[in-house]
């Protein structure tokens, strides 16, 4: 049995993972990630990265079915399906030799196995050639979370699927159910709508993307039923008889039953930690509702040992994982000025059609917690970028502290929106008040200057509505 020294180890090498491992070995130390199955975690091999890659293939489809729009004609496009899906697994094994890659640039040792606490300062990973035991002061948990399943309606992986069958489809199902409408939920409709598919999306809170502003989710919700999307809030799903190649779900509103029968069912109902299996029991480290409990550095209450990204639970985003790991890393060198992870200040992105973004307070958020706000508005309509790229369906809103000035939330919905969010984000990090986004020079044609106006209409100063 092979014995290895370090001064950190990490368990597990996703986004949060592998992102603490390399700065930890930046800041000197000797470092080592040990990963069961695919480095990059859940997030590279089977959720933020390949879906990606399947909703571009998406949306160039719809674009070149709305191609006469702009002067184009094109005999009528095919979808090979087989073809996309590979397309989207090439993207996750490049950037999984990505990840290979930067652990070895930068000397951190890569133990491929299961690994589970040993004992005080001890990690034992059972590899393909033996058990090896890993030693070091200090152990960050990153193992991750997986789908949640729900009594009596699990995925089997044939007619009732997990996000990982939905990204591998052998075949485009005439009709699908999806049960949940956050982020994956929402973006699973959306690309099974633009590929042709009969899609019907069911939320048991009283409409979609429940964290977003209601605004927002308001029109996603117009939105989807424009493409010809089922939404049916306020529902659950009691029961699927499943039979043949066809599965019938039993839904139930206010009182009133009724079934559907589709294809398939996605479940997008959430995650769950991952915390079996490490090795806790006989440790400090408390677990609620599955997550592990920590401090503000990613402690949990067994000193020497620390837990970061969707283990520790929401927001289940991986560049929240990675700022964690960085700051739990940082922390733990002892460097100064390091600084626990705002939640308000992490963007949330939804890939569906249309796109949605969104920082800090909604505007609910805002008056519940007492604040009197000022709110902006600017509609895609009145953006010239946007009505010449044709997608001129969109908004931008922001809350701002009437008081103060501070901007409390910002929310978006339509066109490129996911890579817009982040002048808000560095806004609201930077603490600027709504001068300093009025004085801002926006450039000119571009769908960002929406951004602008909505700043502007806060305060009855829009130029273009």
């Amino acid at each position: 049995m092979a014995r290895h020294r370090f001064d950190l180890i990490v368990l597990g090498g996703g986004p949060g993972g592998y992102v603490a491992a390399i700065r930890a070995a930046q800041l000197g130390m000797k470092t080592a990630v040990v990963e069961r199955e695919h480095l990059g975690g859940i997030c590279l091999n089977w959720g933020c990265i390949p879906t990606k890659a399947l909703l571009r293939s998406a949306e160039i489809f719809d674009h070149i079915g709305h191609a006469r729009d702009f002067g184009i004609r094109l005999e009528a496009p095919t979808i090979d399906l087989a073809a996309i899906v590979k397309r989207s697994r090439k993207v996750a094994r490049q950037l999984n030799r990505g990840v290979a890659h930067l652990l070895k640039k930068n000397g951190v040792g890569l133990f491929e196995g299961e690994g589970r606490l040993a004992g005080k300062g001890s990690l034992a990973v059972a590899t393909e050639g033996g058990e090896e035991i890993l030693e070091a002061p200090h152990i960050i948990l990153a193992t991750g979370a997986r789908a949640r399943q729900l009594p009596g309606l699990e995925a089997d992986g044939k007619l009732v699927w997990t996000y990982k069958e939905a990204m591998v489809p052998e075949r485009l199902p005439a009709s699908v159910l999806v049960v949940g409408s956050g982020a994956i939920g929402m973006e699973f409709a959306s690309f099974y709508r633009s590929m042709g598919a009969e899609v019907t999306v069911v939320e048991v809170l009283d409409r979609v993307l429940p964290v977003e502003d209601e605004e927002i989710s308001a029109f996603v919700h117009k939105a989807f039923e424009k493409r010809g999307i089922g939404i049916r809030v306020g529902t659950t799903v009691e029961a699927l008889a499943r039979g043949g190649d066809r599965v019938t779900a039993t839904l139930e509103r206010a009182g009133e039953r009724m079934e559907i029968t589709v294809e398939r069912v996605i479940m997008a109902v959430g995650i769950v930690g991952n915390v079996e299996n490490i090795g806790l029991e006989g440790t400090a480290v408390r677990v609620e509702k599955s997550h592990v409990v920590t401090d503000p550095f990613g402690r949990t209450d067994e000193p020497g040992i620390y837990a970061i990204g969707d283990l520790t639970g929401p927001p289940w985003l991986a560049h929240k994982a990675s700022h964690e790991g960085v700051v739990c890393v940082e922390k733990i060198a002892g460097m100064e000025g390091v600084h626990p992870l705002d939640v308000t200040k992490i963007p949330g992105c939804t890939y569906c059609h249309p796109q949605v973004a969104s920082v800090g307070l909604t505007e609910k958020a805002a008056r519940d917690a007492g604040r009197e706000v000022r709110v902006g508005r600017f509609p895609f309509i009145g953006n010239g970028k946007a009505i010449a790229m044709g997608d001129p369906e969109g908004m931008v809103k922001t809350v701002f502290d009437a008081a103060t000035g501070e901007l409390l939330g910002a929310h978006m919905v339509g066109s490129e929106v996911t890579e817009m969010i982040q002048g808000y984000v560095i806004a609201r990090q930077l603490e600027a008040t709504e001068l300093e986004l009025m004085h801002t020079v926006f450039p000119h044609p571009t769908i960002s200057e929406a951004m602008h106006e909505a700043v502007l209409d806060a305060y009855g100063r829009a130029i273009h509505i």
